[in-house]
């Protein structure tokens, strides 16, 4: 196994386009965890499968092929070969992720397939409980947060980028249910692990942000 950078936070926080540059900095593999689970709420919704059906969820989990590829400078996700970079981010599917990533049996099948994907290369894996579950034992660990109306602001233009358009204090009280259901699930919930490293990325701008985590593995 290579070196691990565990990159964990709440939404909105940057985990994602900061861990992708991150890696691409260190020439590591990216690795965008909630790309995984949302790919599984696709899935659900695409069936009508109730995401409260722990069972059927589950076992959407265990047959949804989940692959990465970068496709002209573009870091894309396939769920059973069909490309869902976009799909995955809808707004329908940000309301129901959460519950979905409750399913202990979902976390299981998603954390083993998150350490086979490690099991060769050096990686940036972003995530709520990577540094906490699935790599405790990760050469680095970070802790992404921003204050959440900056969190809904940044949430906000990807959403427009999408052509979807919810009010900022929409975008609030999503962020803030998102939160409540991550942090309080049984299994897994998104908490700082005591050895992560918290970069506060309220007034940082995605250039700063970037270079204080390089600069910190690089030392």
């Amino acid at each position: 196994m290579g070196i691990i950078v565990a990159i964990d936070g709440p939404a909105g926080s940057g985990k994602s386009s900061t861990a992708r540059e991150v890696a691409r900095r260190l020439g590591f593999t990216y690795i965008d965890t909630g790309a995984m689970y949302r790919s599984v709420t696709l899935a659900a919704i695409r069936q009508k499968i109730d995401v409260r059906d722990e069972p059927k969820v589950t076992q959407i989990a265990e047959q949804s092929r989940i692959r990465f590829k970068w496709i002209n400078g573009r870091y894309c996700t396939f769920l059973n070969g069909e490309d869902v970079s976009e799909a995955i981010r809808s707004s329908a599917v940000a309301k129901l992720v959460s519950p979905v990533s409750t399913i202990p049996g979902v976390r299981q099948i998603m954390a083993n397939r998150q350490r086979q994907l490690a099991q060769d290369d050096n990686i940036v894996m972003e995530g709520r409980d990577i540094g906490t579950n699935v790599f405790p034992h990760a050469n680095f660990k970070f802790y992404l947060d921003a204050d959440i109306r900056v969190r809904a602001k940044r949430r906000e233009k990807d959403y427009h980028g999408l052509g979807q358009h919810l009010t900022l204090e929409q975008i609030v009280g999503e962020l803030a249910k998102r939160d409540q259901i991550d942090s309080s699930r049984q299994h897994s919930p998104l908490k700082k692990a005591e050895d992560a490293i918290t970069i506060d990325t309220t007034h940082l701008t995605f250039k700063e942000q970037v270079t204080k985590i390089v600069k910190l593995i690089q030392q």
